[in-house]
């Protein structure tokens, strides 16, 4: 995942909630195993620390993927360095080995302030829950997949809510069932690029004058043709958008609109056409070759979409003309 030249920024975002999971979930294996009046009270202040910044991280990951971010805006960044430097603060001014009385009072801002975060990232998320229950409307496995990660975080935070009072390794064993049911979701895709798409953006009632379409749909028709721009398994939205001189949204609503597809279905539709002309002239290269030449970015991708699209395998389309 964290490989992928794709969504760099919510990338980034998932790291980091990750890794403030997984410095929660070490306070809590270090306690477990660790006698009583051996623990060093520093681990558990820098877990609950950690688990402050767990919500604000999910929300903006879950809202830089719904709103296909490029970088971090500068009021984010003030967001989360405030509550940053607020809980560094009380750690130095209230340290828990001095001050644990303090502590266990103050754990309960700090899950306060994650289910806060919880509730603002379900409500974040209520678009994509209307599609998910929609039978008109389908969600894209990227969609099913933010909708994964902030049903983990959820289950995540209530399994510590209820070890609080019940059983302690509640949280660790939660967050070690969800951690692989996430990954298995993840390897188990034969498209697993489809995660880092951009999900569809919505569109208000304001459509674009038809005249002005046709002169868009041509000229980004001829452009795409000409520069074959389709072949780079990078190309962007907005990259195309600059160069036709329209916004990242208006081309995606364009593209919506009046073709009925997705920045990368047509992208992919351009690629399989290649492919297909490549599958019948270029008999000595390898079905793989092929792919990547056509602008796709990995073996699985290419089988996946030439299929969906051919209802034939590379293989078989190929052999057509052998």
């Amino acid at each position: 995942m964290f490989f992928s030249k794709q969504k760099p920024t919510q990338n980034l975002l998932f790291a980091l909630l990750l890794l403030l999971l997984s410095i929660r979930i070490g306070k809590s294996v270090y306690r477990l195993f660790i006698l009583t009046e051996d623990i060093e009270l520093l681990i558990p202040q820098i877990g609950l620390s950690a688990c402050f910044l767990i919500g604000i991280t999910l929300f903006y990951y879950l809202k830089s993927s719904i709103e296909n971010r490029d970088s971090i805006p500068k009021l984010w960044k003030i967001h989360f360095s405030t509550l940053f430097l607020f809980i560094v603060i009380i750690g130095i001014l209230k340290p828990y080995e001095t001050n644990p009385s303090f502590w266990d009072w103050f754990v309960w801002v700090i899950y306060g302030t994650w289910g806060l975060y919880l509730l603002a990232s379900t409500y974040l998320m209520n678009i994509i829950f209307v599609k998910l229950f929609s039978k008109s409307q389908k969600c894209t496995t990227a969609e099913h997949w933010l909708v994964a990660v902030l049903m983990a975080n959820i289950l995540i935070f209530v399994a510590y809510l209820i070890g609080y009072y019940y059983l302690y390794m509640a949280g660790t064993i939660t967050f070690s069932i969800v951690f692989y049911v996430l990954l298995i979701f993840f390897v188990s895709k034969k498209n697993r690029e489809t995660i880092f798409q951009e999900i569809p953006e919505k569109y208000g009632a304001k459509k674009i004058d038809e005249i002005e379409a046709k002169v868009l749909l041509t000229q980004l028709n001829s452009m795409m043709q000409e520069q074959e721009l389709y072949k780079n398994s990078d190309v962007k939205l907005k990259n195309i958008a600059k160069q036709i001189h329209v916004s990242t949204h208006k081309l995606s609503q364009l593209l919506n609109d009046n073709l009925g597809k997705s920045f990368n279905t047509y992208v992919n539709d351009y690629r399989v056409e290649e492919a297909k002309r490549l599958l019948r002239e270029k008999q000595n290269l390898t079905l793989e070759a092929i792919g990547f030449e056509a602008g796709f970015s990995s073996k699985s991708n290419f089988y996946a979409t030439f299929k969906k699209v051919v209802e034939q395998t590379p293989a078989e389309f190929q052999k057509q003309f052998m």
